[in-house]
């Protein structure tokens, strides 16, 4: 095991040694320090809607259940049976009144505790008394999304989110009523890459117009985003596929912020009219105004002013507030890495907003897609490259020493292409890897 004090030797102001995404040894120590302590988004509580309705996921190494366990109240449980060990829930979701293993058929309720044993009588009855599946110690739900912590103690989730947690309710807010539900399936990828290279991505200003060169052009060769009664259900891919090939200077003038615990964000680009062809387009108007019956007009001008879109909850979760895209990313190995990406339905918004969200998630974050295709392919280049032993650091400078510490707790890029972001996220990954 590493000592704390080469960890830190690992992580400098503007640079960051190869070992932090190639070393295997570093990566079991960050399923421990990272994976076991932080706050992890596991999904949200549409996706548990009624009692007995339940999903299986992952922190870190542990596989999870996600219970709905009562009308108010959902746990985390270890999906682990008590006895011998076998996994109880295959992956998935579904409904239970209990949940029963498939090797002994040992039942536990809804809470983890064991309820029937077949042929009790070769047990000790009171050690059985004690066995339950194990409980994730700490869970809480934030405007509807669900996080949950391995370590029994340590920062509440409102001090860990902080800042970020506008981004949440930039995201909820936009919703008529406040109501989101996940729907519209799940898409699953994998790539042979360690986990921190997506995060870093999706607040990076500078690849777009350079990683994405071939789907730009793929988006300038398709039809024209159309006119009311004349949409493509790709619109809203081509007009987010083109807008990646804006010049630098654009990039640059866009606002990137990073938090002390590793969150951070993108704003002051994708607004509403760039989004929808135009906030006279039919199809916003009804929306604005189902928004304004809800929120008001003062409230809903403000909400439809916030034109921030990528978000980072570190260390496991990247969202889109515009798109309505949740992505959650799960390490396997210090270069295997598999993400989740999840679409919401605005419940009291017109349906084509929903469909816009399926087609955004079809054709930039479907396992198919253009955009997504140029990401991975980067991901897995930058993994063969850090995995060299020849060149030891990666540099880290863009911005470093001009930028600036905002009132809020938040750090903002000097530029839009500031690497702020990935400083702040190797500071957190430091703390935690440190952290007696």
């Amino acid at each position: 095991m590493a000592a704390n004090e080469q960890l830190a030797m690992l992580v400098q102001p503007d640079r960051v040694h190869r070992a932090v995404y190639a070393d295997a040894g570093v990566f079991d120590l960050e399923m421990e320090r990272i994976f076991g302590r932080a706050w992890l988004v596991l999904g949200h509580a549409s996706q548990v809607p009624k009692p007995g309705d339940y999903f299986t996921t992952r922190m870190g190494r542990e596989p999870v259940i996600v219970v709905r366990k009562d009308a108010d109240a959902i746990g985390v449980l270890v999906n682990r049976c008590a006895h011998r060990g076998a996994t109880v829930c295959a992956e998935g979701r579904g409904h239970v009144e209990r949940f029963v293993c498939p090797y002994h058929g040992w039942s536990y309720d809804r809470s983890g505790a064991l309820r029937a044993v077949p042929v009790p009588g070769g047990y000790d009855k009171k050690k059985l008394e004690n066995i339950s599946l194990t409980p994730v110690p700490r869970v809480a739900v934030y405007r509807g999304f669900i996080f949950a912590s391995l370590a029994a103690g340590g920062p509440s989730l409102e001090e860990f989110l902080g800042p970020a947690r506008s981004s949440f309710d930039d995201l909820v807010d936009r919703a008529p009523g406040g109501e989101l539900e996940v729907a519209g399936g799940v898409f699953k990828h994998a790539y042979n890459g360690n986990w921190k290279l997506v995060l870093e991505n999706h607040l990076d200003g500078a690849h777009p117009l350079y990683v994405h060169a071939s789907s730009i052009a793929a988006a300038r060769g398709a039809p024209e985003p159309g006119a009311p009664g004349a949409e493509h259900y790709f619109d809203i891919a081509v007009r987010q596929m083109r807008q990646n090939g804006a010049p630098e200077a654009l990039w640059e003038s866009i606002g990137v912020w990073a938090t002390p615990r590793g969150h951070g964000w993108l704003g002051d680009y994708h607004t509403d009219k760039r989004l929808t062809g135009g906030e006279d387009h039919p199809v916003f108007k009804e929306y604005k105004k189902k928004l304004i019956q809800k929120a008001g007009q003062a409230e809903a001008e403000r909400i439809l002013a916030v034109t921030r879109w990528n978000t980072i909850i570190y260390p496991n979760c990247s969202f889109m507030s515009q798109f309505r895209q949740l992505r959650i990313i799960h390490p396997l190995a210090v270069d295997r890495s598999v993400i989740y990406t999840y679409s919401f339905r605005m419940k009291d918004a017109p349906e084509q907003m929903f469909r816009d969200t399926i087609a955004f998630a079809n054709v930039v974050n479907g396992t198919g897609s253009l955009v997504l295709a140029d990401d991975l392919e980067v991901y897995e280049r930058l993994q063969r490259g850090l995995a060299s032993g020849t060149a030891e650091w990666v540099y880290l400078g863009r911005g470093y020493g001009r930028d600036a510490d905002e009132a809020d707790g938040t750090r903002r890029g000097a530029s839009g292409t500031s690497e702020v972001f990935i400083r702040a996220q190797l500071q957190a990954w430091l703390g935690y890897m440190t952290q007696r």
